[in-house]
């Protein structure tokens, strides 16, 4: 019986160890980047022990990655407003301003 209760104490959720999955996804590209800097900075430093280092490279990728996702997306969103301001001005019919300065042709 007390293997059992034992058992049923390991079924209880443990606490989440670190940030959550979402709150990862919500931190800032200039929050993640200076993580990342600083991680490099004390791999660099060296004096950390094996298992030390490893974590830290391992947190390193982890941010280097985040890093790069943030930057690929706000890449797509500039892509997609440039693309959408260029199709607004080819719908724009031409400037009346400017109309004026073309000379028309004269039928002879």
């Amino acid at each position: 019986m007390e293997e059992q209760a034992g058992q049923q104490n390991n079924s209880i959720p443990s606490p989440a160890r670190g940030p959550s999955r979402d709150n990862r996804r919500s931190e800032s590209f200039e929050k993640s980047f200076t993580k990342l800097e600083e991680t490099v900075r004390r791999l660099e430093a060296g004096q950390l022990t094996l298992d030390e280092a490893t974590k830290l490279f391992e947190e390193g990728m982890r941010l280097a990655r985040r890093c790069n996702e943030l930057l690929t997306t706000t890449e797509l969103k500039v892509s997609r407003l440039q693309s959408q301001f260029a199709e607004q001005m080819s719908l724009v019919p031409g400037d009346s301003e400017y109309e004026d300065d073309i000379p028309e042709e004269e039928d002879d």
